[in-house]
């Protein structure tokens, strides 16, 4: 299998290269009665000078293939008949469908070009109302920061469906990093999100374009600064000192002609972040051995640098190729530090990415285009961290020792090339092609050669606190019997004890007795290079048919195959149908029904592959040995044990289930989108998801059950004393959402959108790395997904004063996400020590059961108790407003009519739309908002030559305490709370400031 999708590859390559930002717009000729006018000649008239002409056809329709992207005035005649005025078109990288209507030419009339101020809705599957256009000041409106604005673009593109979330695109290609705000040309979000072009789901899909060359000289530069001095602290930060913090961004761009049939586009961006790692633990005191809450911060610096060149270059009037290269490089200093993570565990990373695309776009006749896309990615992650000493985990209380890592790379290399063709006859617009994309991954990681030694909860003898011993003498503490005399205790009282008794000088076994003592021992050994590859190739042919002037139906089908699993069966449907009652000729309809349905895959991800080539069953390159036994492992600690006393103990390999499938989603949606008086549109839909095949992870020799009792013990399936973890596919997963969107073009200096996402989610993991509770036992993991927020709102806009000054708010609300309340005991002999739930106490008064406020639980389950759920508890609610303002002063000759006023970010996602092929097609009016559709009003310039912007953002305005997840381990001592920000803004997960204000300024020619 793997030879022919070579041969394949190396076919297309030969055929041709690349991505295109050439586009093609079609329609009908029409007169007041919807009939057809055959031979009248349309024109096109648009950016550069461009001037195309074409005959209609036989059934009235025209095709205009291979138009660059930007404006363009649609006129038709026919002998006798007129255009009451022309037609304006924003053509972006998709196709554009548009009906012209011509009356009878009894009149002489004066004709204006005007563009619709209002947003509207459509039966084309690509302008749903739901979609969201993003360009000109649109994107300013919105964070430089580039992980600002990564969760900026994610917060629009709503809550997405299925538990691996959105995707996104850019410049057509998967994968990559997210470039320069300065570069982005355009964002799109929820296009079509039935399209049979793309794998995954279309809910939540974002595609980002690049800028290509202009006709004249342009360009701009720009700096923005971060200062701690005027932002807010970060709560969990105890200490009297606050934490420094500075954030300095700058750069620019140039683009401008390189002759009559070329054109080049260049920028530049380099950040330097001084951030810290807060971390917000809890030690023990060195003298005392009192449980002590720790906080402190530690300097994580970043610097990033991005440069991208692009040329644009028209070889004939049929076909063009543009070529773009990106270069990006992240240090970063003292990764892995903060929260539980104490300084010990921080290590050093450099990142590197190179990407080369390549684009050919041919025109094929009068109806056809071919584009040929070509992407090459390298990759270069390199980290160095200490392994000499061991890792010392006290589960969720505090993380030291060395930070496991030790010298390691990883290098990539991916390669993607499409091939994908566009036809369009009479009423159906037809688009088929292959995608095929091939990655080799070679990883050098000595993870865990140092060795990590787990100190969990448990059911351990109640101490006198005078004499620091069991208050029953010579107890021998049963958990499942509940044994008087004994309690449970946290991870770091365990820990607490094995100090105590250490220092008074108690032996191994007495120390064990009294509930000390590590709980497991964990080290890697063997050769720490694996290398995989893995190649997976996509076929899709859709067809977005006209039925009627106010009826396109979307039929699509794509096939997707995979190396490294053996399944051959991934086809995928895709359905759209959208009807617009009373819609007539060149009447805009005001209320649109759509329906759709698909079929989306997953892939299996090489990285999945790796790990079980890296510790397969049979001659593993690497060896996991776990090791348990307080006793035994107190004859070493806080030393590695030697490899003579591992061999005896378990290991852990990893296999892929030779029946895997590839996970699918099967999503259905109706909606129906209205247009309402004062220029809005408001769009209800509901979707119903069903995951199956959905990855998780599962020791398959785990004890069967009833034989576990201590370490050691146990009947296994298949023999000996090793765990064999096993990648699986028998996942599934229910998701229900309605989304009630609207958006408002008040007048040309307001514009505001505004949604509400209702979302109910359930399954049974929560993605690959999930194992359950009971390796036998996989019923009791149904319980809510972890994407499962209930409620969700979202408001945002552009308002522009009389002094033009522009504010844009952009504010987000959300109900909390669940979280799993587990224990970090091996309760079942599978050595997973955060994995097995408690039960709900029986007798709130036994001995060993922990009262909180989610309930009673009983961490030593016995028959007939009911098992907690999988991600029983509520985490915290979120709310932020973030508000950015801006002023442009222009100066310098005059350059032309300024365009005023505000625009909209288009829309509430993802309510709307559910056609099902053409790609994301659709012009920029479709992005609504602004007086000149998506990319209206003002875009940070006025009618001078030059202009100066100055700009203040501030993120989490009102400086609210967004807390993060909450602590799901019933034995820590910060059981049901945070210990870190839910983040939201800036590059470290938890950063130092909780509202951050940002300054900034950009010249612009």
């Amino acid at each position: 299998m793997t030879k022919l999708i070579q041969l394949i590859a190396v076919c297309l390559l030969l055929a041709t290269v690349l991505c295109a930002q050439n586009s093609i717009i079609r329609g009908t000729v029409q007169d007041e009665t919807n009939a057809v006018i055959p031979n009248a000649k349309v024109t096109a008239t648009g950016p550069r000078g461009i001037v195309r002409s074409v005959t209609s056809g036989p059934d009235g329709s025209f095709n205009f293939a291979a138009l660059p992207v930007g404006s363009y005035n649609i006129t038709a005649t026919s002998p006798g008949l007129t255009q009451f005025q022309p037609t304006k078109v924003e053509l972006g990288a998709s196709p554009v469908s548009v009906n012209i209507q011509l009356r009878v030419a009894v009149e002489t009339q004066q004709v204006t070009v005007q563009e619709t101020t209002a947003p509207a809705v459509t039966t084309d599957p690509a302008q749903n109302a739901g979609q969201i256009i993003l360009k000109g000041e649109d994107l300013s409106a919105l964070s430089d920061d580039p992980d600002d604005l990564e969760s900026d673009l994610q917060a629009l593109a709503g809550p997405s469906a299925g538990p691996n979330g959105g995707q996104i695109y850019i410049d057509g290609f998967t994968g990559g990093r997210l470039p320069p705000k300065e570069s982005i040309r355009e964002v799109r979000i929820n296009s079509n999100p039935f399209s049979a072009e793309f794998d995954r789901l279309g809910f939540g899909r974002i595609e980002i374009f690049t800028k290509p060359g202009t006709d004249k000289l342009r360009g701009q530069a720009f700096f923005n600064i971060s200062d701690g001095t005027f932002n807010s602290r970060n709560p969990y930060l105890t200490s009297t000192n606050s934490a420094p913090f500075q954030s300095k961004m700058f750069g620019g761009n140039l683009g401008g002609p390189l002759g009559k049939k070329a054109s080049f586009f260049v920028d530049f961006e380099r950040r330097n972040i001084d951030d810290d790692g807060i971390i917000s633990a809890t030690i023990l005191d060195p003298n005392t051995l009192l449980p002590t809450p720790y906080s402190n911060y530690v300097a994580t610096p970043q610097r990033r640098t991005t440069i991208s060149p692009r040329v644009d270059y028209q070889l004939t009037t049929n076909n063009s190729i543009t070529a773009r290269y990106s270069y990006t490089r992240n240090d970063l200093t003292n990764q892995g530090v903060g929260q539980f993570n104490l300084q010990s565990r921080g290590y050093n990373q450099l990142n590197q990415l190179h990407t080369a695309q390549l684009t050919d776009t041919q025109i094929i006749g009068a109806k056809a285009i071919n584009e040929t896309r070509f992407q090459y990615q390298h990759i270069n992650d390199a980290g160095l961290g200490d392994n000499t000493l061991p890792a010392l985990n006290v589960s969720q209380a505090f993380n030291g020792g060395g930070a496991q890592v030790g010298k390691n790379y990883d290098i990539e290399d991916h390669y993607e090339i499409q091939n994908y063709t566009s036809y369009s006859s009479g009423a159906h617009a037809w688009k088929f092609g292959v995608r095929m994309r091939t990655a080799t991954l070679n990883s050098l990681s000595p993870s865990n050669f140092g060795g990590t030694y787990s100190f969990t909860g448990g059911f351990v003898p109640v101490l006198d606190p005078t004499t620091n011993l069991p208050v029953v003498a010579g107890v021998v503490c049963d958990p499942v019997a509940q044994t008087p005399g004994c309690q449970t205790v946290t991870s770091l009282e365990r820990y607490r004890r094995t100090l105590l008794y250490q220092r008074m000088g108690l032996s191994p076994t007495q120390i064990a007795a009294y509930g000390g003592g590590p709980t497991q021992f964990s080290i890697s050994t063997g050769t720490p290079y694996s290398a995989v590859d893995e190649t997976d190739l996509g076929f899709f042919v859709q067809d977005d048919w006209r039925v009627r002037p106010n009826i396109t139906l979307s039929l699509g089908l794509r096939y997707e195959v995979q190396t490294n699993i053996s399944d051959y069966r991934d086809w995928a449907p895709r359905i759209g149908i959208a009807w617009a009652p009373g819609g007539k000729g060149n009447v805009r309809p005001k209320t649109v029904f759509r329906g759709g349905f698909g079929i989306f895959y997953d892939r299996f991800d090489d990285t999945y592959t790796l790990q079980a080539l890296r510790f397969s069953l049979i001659n593993p390159p690497q060896i996991n040995y776990i090791a348990s036994g307080a006793a035994m492992l107190l004859n070493y600690y806080p030393n590695v044990p030697p490899t003579s006393a591992l061999t005896a103990v378990g290991s852990a390999g990893y296999q892929v289930d030779k029946n895997l499938r590839a996970p699918y989603t099967i999503q259905s949606a109706i909606g129906v989108e209205r247009q309402l008086p004062k220029n809005t549109t408001i769009a209800v839909n509901y979707t119903n998801s069903r995951g199956v095949h959905l990855l998780r992870s599962r020791d398959i020799n785990a004890p069967l059950p009833g034989t576990y009792t201590t370490t050691g013990t146990g009947v296994r399936p298949y023999g000996g004393n090793g765990e064999i973890f096993q990648y699986e596919s028998d996942g599934f997963y229910r998701q229900n959402q309605l989304f009630v969107n609207v958006r408002n073009q008040a007048n040309r200096y307001v514009s505001l959108f505004g949604g509400y996402f209702l979302n109910f989610a359930h399954s049974d993991t929560d993605g690959a790395n999930t194992f359950p509770a009971n390796q036998y036992n996989l019923a009791s993991e149904w319980g809510r997904a972890a994407i499962d927020s209930r409620n969700r709102m979202m408001l945002g806009g552009a308002i522009t004063t009389k002094w033009d000054i522009r504010f844009s708010p952009f504010i987000l609300a959300n109900s909390g996400r669940p979280f799993n309340i587990y224990e970090s005991r091996d309760l079942y002999g599978d050595t997973l020590l955060n994995t097995a739930r408690p039960a709900f106490a029986t007798d709130p008064n036994a001995p060993g059961v922990i009262k909180t406020a989610y309930g009673i639980f009983d961490p030593n389950p016995k028959p007939g108790e009911t098992i907690v759920p999988r991600n029983f508890g509520e985490g915290p609610a979120f709310f932020s407003v973030n508000l950015r303002v801006s002023k442009t002063f222009g100066f310098g000759p005059e350059r032309g009519p300024r365009n005023t006023g505000a625009q909209g970010m288009g829309g509430m996602p993802p309510g709307g739309g559910f056609g099902g092929g053409g790609g994301p097609r659709g012009g920029g009016m479709r992005g609504g908002g602004g007086p000149h559709g998506g990319g209206g009003g003002m875009d940070g310039t006025t009618n001078r030559r030059y202009n100066l912007t100055i700009s203040a953002n501030a993120r989490n305005l009102f400086n609210t305490n967004n807390a993060g997840p909450y602590i799901g381990d019933i034995t820590s001592p910060l059981f049901g709370t945070s210990n870190r920000l839910a983040g939201g803004f800036g590059a470290e997960a938890n950063p130092a400031n909780n509202r951050r204000i940002e300054f900034g300024l950009r010249f612009a020619f």
